[in-house]
C-alpha cells in the first residue's frame, strides 16, 4: 500500500460533473413528462392495515383532504402502497377490494359505497390482511426516518444513506452487524477483540455509534438480528440528529413491532462447523385497537476457529395500541443474552525499522493463547415505549423511551505482540474486563407542516435527555504466579498455553487497571426546517445543542474524582436541487461530537485533557437518481475531518493525536433491474492520513489505520420461476493497514458468495447460503497490529422456512 497523497479533490469535481452529464440526457426524453406530472405524482410508503389507518396515513403524505363516514370503514383492511402514484390511483389501490371508491369534489375526495347495477347483489371480498414480501422491490427502500425523523425520501435526505431491508437480510441470511454492512461502500469491518461490534465507518473505527429505532444503544456487545425489520447505515458526521457520536457514520437499527398483519414465520438453521440456529416471528391481531408480536431466537454454533463456539438466546415481545387513528403506543422489551468464546485471531510477524510485514503464515483455524480461558458474556435487558398522537391542528408529537441495563464480562488470554523471526517465539497476554451499566434515554419530537406563501416548511423541534451509570473492573493477568509476568513467551509452533495465570486488579506503579465509576448525564435540544422553496429546490438546516456532564470516579490508584461539562454545539445544513424529479443534486456540511464516555474511559489514563470531546467535520456532495421507483442510483464525494482523536494501537493503549483526514468517492446502486432480478452494491474509493504526528507512533502524512483505498461489492438475486431463484455476491477490498504504525499491512482479496433458494409449497420454502465459495484464504479484519481475525474457509448453511 502506498502513501502517496491522491488529488482526490479534482477527480470529485470531475466524477460530478461526468455523473451529471450522463443523468440529465438520460432524463431528457422523461422530462417533460416528468414536469407535467410532479404536482400530481408523489411517493408513498404506507404500511398494511387497518382501512381508517391507512387512510389517515394517506391524508398525511398526500396533503389531500378526504371525507368519509367512519362506520363505512369500520372492520376493512388495506393492503397499503409503495412507491409513485397520482393521487387518484393511489386512492384506487389504497381502496381495492373494499366496496368503497373515491370521488373528486372540491374539498378534496369522498370516500363513499361503490355504486352497483339495480337489483344485483353486491358481493365484496375483503383483502387477507397476511402481507408477503413484493418480488418487484425486494432491495430498494424509497423513505426513512432515521435521518431527519421525519418521513422524508430518499433522494431527499443530503448526504449517504443504504437502508439494508428485511428481504436482503433473509437473502443473504445476515446474522450480525458485520455481515449486514459487507455489501455497504464506505464501510469497513473491525475485529472489536472478539467481544463486541466494531464497524470502520469512512476510516473511523466506531464502537460506540449503534442506535436502535433512533435511541442510542451504548454498549459492546454482539447485536443479532432477529427482531430486526431493516438497518439504516447514514454515512458523515451526524450530530444533529443522533447527538454525541454520530461521527464518521451510524447504524440504526429499527425493530419489529406489531401491527395489523399476523405473521407465523419459523426458521431452522444448520450449517458447516456445527452451526444450529431457530427463530420465531409470531404476530396475533387482538382486536381493531391491540396487536401482540413475538421474536424469539436461539443459536448454537461452533466456528472454523480452534476451540471456537458461542450460544445466544433473545426473546422480545411487542405490544401496539391504536386507541384512535391518530394514536398510536407501542411497548416493548428484549432479554438477551449471549455467551461465546473471545477470539482475538492470529499475531504477524515482527519486521525491522521501516519494514511492512503481514500475517504469520499458519492454519486459518490456529488460536492463539487459549480459547478456555478466553470467553465474553453479556446479559442485556431492555423495556421501551413509543407514542405517537397526530392533531387536529396538525401538529404530530413522538415520544419515545428506553431503558436498558447492561451485565457484560469478557476475558482474554491472546497474542500481546508478533513473532520474532530469530527466535520463534511470540508473547502471550491476559486481562479481563467487567462492566455494568444502566441506560436511559428519553426524546420528545414536534412535527409541523406550514406554507408561507409558495414556501413549505416540515418543522422538527425536540429535547432528549438521558443518563448512563457504568461500573467498570479491569484486571491484568500474570502467569507463574510472578508479579513481573504480564507476557508469556511461546513457540509459533503451539502458540496455544496452559501455564497458571492469575489475575489481579493492579493499583499501582505504571499498569493502573480501571476499577472506575461514571455517570453521564445528556441534555439536548435540536430544531431542524426541511425547506421546499421551489419543487426544484430544497434545504434542510438545523442545530442541536448537547449539555454533557460527566461525573468520572476512579476507586484505586491516584483515586481522581474529576467533573467535566461539555456544551457542543452541532449544525447541519443542506441543499438539494432537482432538475428533474426523479433526480436530487446535493451538497451538505455536518458536524458531530464525541466526548469521552462510557466505554472509551475503560482504556484512557482519565484526565481533564482526554476528557475534551473529539469533533468531526463533513463536506459532501452527491447526486440521487430514482432510475425507477424500485431502482436507485447515489453517488458521493466528502471529506471527513477528525481532531482530538483517540487512536488504539495494540495491547489496550490509546494515544490522543490533533487530527486526520478521510476523503472519498461513493457510488452504489440498489433495487430491480428486471422484475425478476435484484441488486444491492457499491463501489468506494477512499484515502485518509493524519495531520500531526502521533508522538513515539506514527508521523504526519501515516495512512489510517483499516482504510482499504478501492472497495468493491455486489450482490445479485435472479428469480428464475416464482418459485427459484438463485444469488451471487462479490467483495473486493484492497490492502490496508492494520494500525496507524503503518507496519502490518493486510493483503486485499476478492470473496465470491452464492445463494440458492425454493419454494416447496405455499408455507414452505428453503434457502441454501455458500460464504466463500471458492475458499479464498483473506484476512478479514483486524484489532492492531497483532490481532488479526482470519476469513473463514468455504462455509454452507440452509434454512427451512414456514410460514402459517
Amino acid at each position: 500500500m502506498m502513501k502517496t497523497r491522491n488529488p482526490i479533490g479534482k477527480i470529485s469535481l470531475a466524477v460530478l460533473i461526468s455523473l451529471i452529464y450522463i443523468l440529465c440526457p438520460l432524463q431528457s426524453g422523461m422530462a417533460e413528462s416528468s414536469i407535467n406530472t410532479v404536482s400530481s405524482v408523489k411517493s408513498y410508503t404506507i404500511e398494511a392495515g387497518l382501512l381508517r389507518d391507512v387512510l389517515a396515513q394517506f391524508e398525511a403524505q398526500s396533503g389531500v383532504n378526504l371525507i368519509v363516514d367512519p362506520d363505512l370503514l369500520q372492520g376493512k383492511v388495506s393492503f397499503g402502497l409503495t412507491g409513485d402514484f397520482e393521487v387518484r390511483q393511489a386512492l384506487d389501490r389504497l381502496l381495492e377490494n373494499s366496496g368503497l371508491q373515491a370521488t373528486r369534489s372540491e374539498a378534496g375526495y369522498v370516500i363513499a359505497a361503490a355504486a352497483t347495477a339495480a337489483g344485483v347483489e353486491q358481493i365484496v371480498t375483503l383483502p387477507s390482511i397476511q402481507v408477503t414480501a413484493d418480488a418487484g422491490n425486494r432491495y430498494a427502500a424509497t423513505s426513512t426516518t432515521a435521518a431527519t425523523k421525519t418521513n422524508t425520501l430518499l433522494r431527499d435526505v443530503p448526504q449517504s444513506i443504504t437502508v439494508i431491508t428485511d428481504d436482503l437480510i433473509k437473502d443473504q441470511s445476515i446474522r450480525s452487524l458485520a455481515d449486514a454492512v459487507r455489501y455497504v461502500p464506505g464501510v469497513g469491518i473491525s475485529q472489536g477483540e472478539g467481544n463486541r461490534d466494531a464497524l470502520v465507518f469512512r476510516g473511523n473505527r466506531s464502537t460506540g455509534d449503534f442506535f436502535i429505532d433512533g435511541l442510542r444503544d451504548d454498549a459492546e456487545f454482539y447485536r443479532d438480528l432477529y427482531n430486526i425489520e431493516r438497518i439504516e447505515v447514514l454515512k458523515g458526521a451526524n450530530g444533529m440528529i443522533f447527538g454525541r457520536g454520530g461521527s464518521g457514520g451510524v447504524v440504526n437499527r429499527v425493530t419489529k413491532e406489531a401491527r395489523w398483519s399476523p405473521v407465523q414465520e419459523f426458521s431452522f438453521q444448520g450449517g458447516s462447523f456445527e452451526q444450529k440456529r431457530m427463530s420465531a416471528d409470531v404476530g396475533y391481531v387482538i382486536n381493531d385497537v391491540a396487536a401482540l408480536r413475538l421474536n424469539a431466537l436461539y443459536e448454537n454454533s461452533g466456528s472454523f476457529r480452534d476451540g471456537v463456539d458461542m450460544e445466544r438466546l433473545g426473546i422480545a415481545p411487542t405490544l401496539t395500541i391504536k386507541p384512535t387513528h391518530r394514536t398510536k403506543v407501542v411497548v416493548n422489551m428484549e432479554r438477551f443474552h449471549d455467551d461465546r468464546i473471545a477470539d482475538r485471531g492470529i499475531t504477524s510477524v515482527v519486521g525491522g525499522t521501516g519494514q511492512v510485514t503481514g500475517p504469520v503464515d499458519v492454519r486459518r483455524a490456529q488460536f492463539f493463547g487459549d480459547p478456555r480461558r478466553s470467553n465474553a458474556n453479556v446479559d442485556v435487558l431492555s423495556f421501551g415505549t413509543f407514542i405517537e398522537h397526530k392533531f387536529d391542528s396538525g401538529f404530530t408529537v413522538q415520544n419515545r423511551t428506553n431503558y436498558t441495563t447492561y451485565d457484560k464480562f469478557y476475558q482474554n488470554v491472546f497474542a500481546s505482540g508478533g513473532l520474532n523471526l530469530v527466535s520463534g517465539l511470540l508473547p502471550i497476554g491476559a486481562y479481563n474486563n467487567a462492566t455494568e451499566r444502566d441506560n436511559v434515554f428519553n426524546q420528545t419530537n414536534v412535527l409541523y407542516s406550514l406554507n408561507t406563501g409558495p414556501i413549505s416548511h416540515t418543522l422538527l423541534a425536540g429535547i432528549e435527555v438521558g443518563r448512563q451509570e457504568t461500573h467498570n473492573r479491569r484486571e491484568t493477568g500474570l502467569f507463574n504466579n510472578s508479579a513481573d509476568s504480564a507476557n508469556f513467551f511461546v513457540p509459533i509452533s503451539n502458540p496455544v498455553t496452559n501455564a497458571p495465570i492469575t489475575f489481579i486488579n493492579r493499583n499501582s506503579g505504571d499498569g493502573i487497571d480501571a476499577l472506575n465509576r461514571s455517570v453521564v448525564d445528556v441534555l439536548s435540544l435540536y430544531i431542524q426546517d426541511q425547506i421546499e422553496i421551489i419543487p426544484q429546490i430544497q434545504v434542510i438546516a438545523g442545530v442541536r445543542y448537547d449539555l454533557f456532564e460527566v461525573n468520572f470516579q476512579q476507586k484505586n490508584g491516584a483515586r481522581d474524582h474529576i467533573k467535566t461539562q461539555d456544551d457542543l454545539i452541532a449544525p447541519r445544513f443542506g441543499v438539494i436541487y432537482k432538475p428533474i424529479e426523479p433526480v436530487s443534486l446535493y451538497a451538505s456540511y455536518s458536524q458531530a461530537f464525541v466526548p469521552r464516555a462510557g466505554d472509551q474511559l475503560n482504556a484512557l489514563n482519565v484526565t481533564v485533557e482526554t476528557l475534551k470531546p473529539e469533533k468531526f467535520t463533513t463536506m459532501e456532495a452527491g447526486v440521487k437518481w430514482d432510475i425507477r421507483p424500485d431502482l436507485a442510483f447515489t453517488g458521493a464525494v466528502y471529506q471527513l475531518d477528525r481532531t482530538n482523536v483517540i487512536n488504539s494501537i495494540v495491547g489496550g493503549q490509546t494515544f490522543l493525536s490533533k487530527g486526520q483526514r478521510t476523503e472519498g468517492v461513493e457510488v452504489s446502486l440498489v433495487g430491480q433491474l428486471t422484475q425478476n432480478w435484484s441488486v444491492m452494491g457499491g463501489y468506494a474509493y477512499q484515502t485518509g492520513e493524519l495531520t500531526s504526528d502521533v508522538f513515539g507512533i506514527a508521523k504526519k502524512g501515516a495512512t489510517v489505520a483499516e482504510l482499504p483505498r478501492h472497495t468493491f461489492s455486489m450482490w445479485s438475486r435472479y428469480d428464475i420461476t416464482p418459485n427459484i431463484g438463485a444469488a451471487v455476491g462479490v467483495i473486493h477490498r484492497d490492502a490496508m493497514f492494520a494500525s496507524l504504525t503503518n507496519r502490518v499491512s493486510l493483503p486485499d482479496f476478492t470473496r465470491v458468495d452464492a445463494a440458492l433458494f425454493a419454494r416447496f409449497t405455499k408455507s414452505f420454502r428453503g434457502q441454501l447460503n455458500i460464504e466463500n465459495l471458492f475458499d479464498t484464504h483473506y484476512f478479514a479484519s483486524a484489532q492492531n497490529d497483532f490481532n488479526i481475525t482470519p476469513g473463514s474457509p468455504i462455509a454452507v448453511r440452509a434454512s427451512l422456512i414456514a410460514n402459517f
